[in-house]
């Protein structure tokens, strides 16, 4: 079993691979997004606080390429680059979270709800009815406004509330799939607890799908929470977020005279996401084409 899992593993990073290859623009875009995390992560390790937290006002809204300043300096008198850099790591962090903690949540439930059918499946798969309808955004909104200590955690709880249901919903389709297969049915003949069933046979066959679904959800979560705290509502006031920098274009002053202030984050996220999009189309096919040859 054990050698079998291997050769999985290596069969599936051997399609990745192979479908990078043949994707020039998904391979391109996985190289710039390791630049960018790169840069963006090494770059706020020699950052302190009193950084992006101090103002300076005799530096307020230099234009680029004054006084040192490649991109210019914001309304605080602080680098545009610099709080480019803090601001992505903080929205990246939340992402990263966020989908953490959806993929867990989503491939578990989503698993057992699949594997397990009938009644309990659709009473599920109903309250999972009831989640989606409900207006998240506005939840979203009303938790950040009334929950005491706002912090990033809460940020990342609240969200994840709401995150978890498309993954479930997938995997469970994916699973109910996976159940009716001969390999299945023979480890139930064979006496295999429901447990090692789905997290040691049924699950592992959803990987390149898990991985697929989770750039994407990543993507999601990057625009969720610069949606957020560009409306106000996302990080705590004083954390600084690439949705933060945006909300400069708010004052109809700042946006017309002073643009390199929330232009620099806007490109950021535009192409971020739109790479992120194309690594995650890339291995969706992966996956695609390994169910069809099941």
């Amino acid at each position: 079993m054990t050698e079998k899992k291997h050769k999985n593993s290596l069969s599936l990073v051997h399609s990745i691979k192979e479908e990078l290859k043949n994707d020039k623009l998904a391979l391109t875009s996985a190289l710039f997004l390791v630049a960018v995390f790169l840069i963006v992560y090494i770059y706020s390790m020699f950052l302190k606080q009193s950084n992006y937290v101090d103002v300076n006002i005799m530096d307020q809204y230099l234009a680029p390429l004054t006084n040192g300043h490649l991109l210019g300096t914001d309304n605080g008198g602080r680098d545009i680059i610099m709080m480019l850099m803090i601001s992505a790591r903080n929205s990246f962090n939340i992402a990263f979270a966020v989908t953490l903690i959806t993929l867990v949540v989503g491939n578990i439930l989503g698993v057992i709800t699949g594997y397990f059918g009938g009644r309990f499946d659709l009473i599920f798969m109903r309250f999972t009815d009831f989640v989606m309808i409900l207006p998240s955004m506005m939840i979203i909104i009303v938790f950040v406004t009334i929950i005491p200590r706002f912090n990033s955690w809460s940020l990342i709880g609240i969200i994840s509330i709401f995150s978890w249901i498309g993954t479930t919903r997938l995997i469970r389709a994916r699973t109910m799939t996976e159940v009716n297969r001969d390999y299945v049915r023979a480890s139930k003949t064979s006496g295999t607890s429901d447990f090692k069933i789905m997290f040691r046979e049924i699950w592992p066959n959803l990987s390149t799908l898990v991985i697929a679904e989770a750039t994407l959800v990543f993507a999601g979560n990057i625009g969720l929470e610069t949606g957020l705290s560009f409306l106000g509502f996302g990080l705590p006031a004083g954390t600084p977020s690439l949705g933060t920098m945006i909300n400069e274009a708010t004052n109809p002053e700042t946006m017309t005279d002073k643009p390199w202030t929330w232009v620099p984050a806007t490109v950021v996220i535009l192409i971020v996401v739109l790479a992120i999009i194309f690594i995650g189309n890339a291995l969706r096919r992966v996956a695609d084409q390994r169910q069809a040859t099941r």
